[in-house]
């Protein structure tokens, strides 16, 4: 049977955790099905028709999931599920919404965040905030699963044509316990978090959301994502859509620069898959330099500055 991938996008093109998992998909079928979800979404099909391994994208194109409510799409997707032996999101914020609840009316158990498909039925994935890798496995008819994009490469977009079929039939799920009712985006020129090459992220030792915009400067000049530890979206400095760690996002970029962040398990399980950690504190013990290549022991407000002035 088919693996479906549940296609997380911005209405103009596919995240790059959807192609990741696209990846994660092929080690479980040999047919891989997309589906989008959302309203005047002409462009993602577009993007989505270049993508290699699909060979059919399922489209519901429709006023009523304008404003992407987790338990109508859930409610969609049990329409059509009986169809696939796996269904698949990225563990983003998006596919953590709708996964669970497509898992619960299917009466099956997820699978949460794999890093690596040992087979159709058999996956790794971490638990104890990452200090322990599990192995699971599934018996489930329907396997649902959820995948931490970061641990698998992006699937290439060489032109490959997929067959579009139009899902025109909506199941208009009766949903009492959400309503929509504002919406706020966050526009920025940098990269995104999860997805940039460079992340320069700061921690409770930049003191206050004033002192946190000295990153600003050293991510401008890196072309650099900028993150951030809870211990600072706790105290304000920062946008919580900006946390990394546990309860965050989840980063491996080639260069992870952590500044005035002391390494609570917690974060570390967020981005300790980083290519080249840099780590600069203070406090010589502090738990973030047991797993950085480059530590730097001093004050941060004196060691930024000469960063940015040797990169002009």
């Amino acid at each position: 049977m088919p693996a479906l991938v549940i296609a997380e996008h911005d209405n103009s093109y596919l995240k790059i955790s959807t192609l990741n998992t696209i990846t994660a998909a092929t080690l479980c079928s040999d047919e891989i099905h997309i589906l989008i979800i959302g309203y005047n979404i002409e462009k993602v099909i577009l993007d989505a028709k270049k993508v290699n391994n699909i060979k059919k994208i399922l489209l519901v194109d429709s006023l009523y999931f304008s404003n992407n409510l987790p338990e109508n799409i859930a409610a969609q997707i049990s329409v059509i599920a009986s169809n696939y032996s796996h269904i698949l999101a990225p563990a983003t914020i998006y596919g953590k919404n709708i996964l669970p609840r497509v898992a619960a009316l299917l009466n099956v158990m997820q699978i949460s965040e794999i890093t690596k498909v040992c087979n159709p039925s058999t996956f790794e994935r971490p638990i104890y905030s990452g200090r322990i890798i599990a192995t699971v496995q599934s018996t489930d008819i329907i396997k649902v699963i959820t995948v931490r994009a970061t641990n698998f490469i992006s699937a290439k977009k060489e032109g490959n044509k997929a067959i579009i079929h139009i899902i025109s039939k909506i199941n208009y799920f009766s949903n009492t316990a959400s309503i929509f009712i504002s919406r706020e985006l966050i526009k920025s020129k940098r990269p995104e978090l999860t997805s940039a090459k460079i992340v320069v992220a700061g921690g409770r030792g930049l003191g206050s959301s004033k002192n946190f915009k000295i990153l600003e400067g050293l991510a401008d000049k890196l072309n650099a994502a900028i993150g951030a530890s809870r211990a600072a979206v706790d105290a304000g400095y920062i946008s919580n859509n900006l946390q990394i760690g546990q309860t965050g996002k989840i980063v491996a970029p080639q260069l992870y620069i952590a500044i005035g962040i002391s390494g609570a398990i917690q974060h570390l399980s967020g981005m300790k898959d980083s290519k080249i950690i840099v780590a600069i504190n203070q406090d010589e013990d502090a738990p973030i330099f047991d797993i950085s290549d480059y530590g730097l022991v001093g004050d941060l407000f004196e060691i930024i500055p000469k960063f940015i002035k040797y990169l002009n």
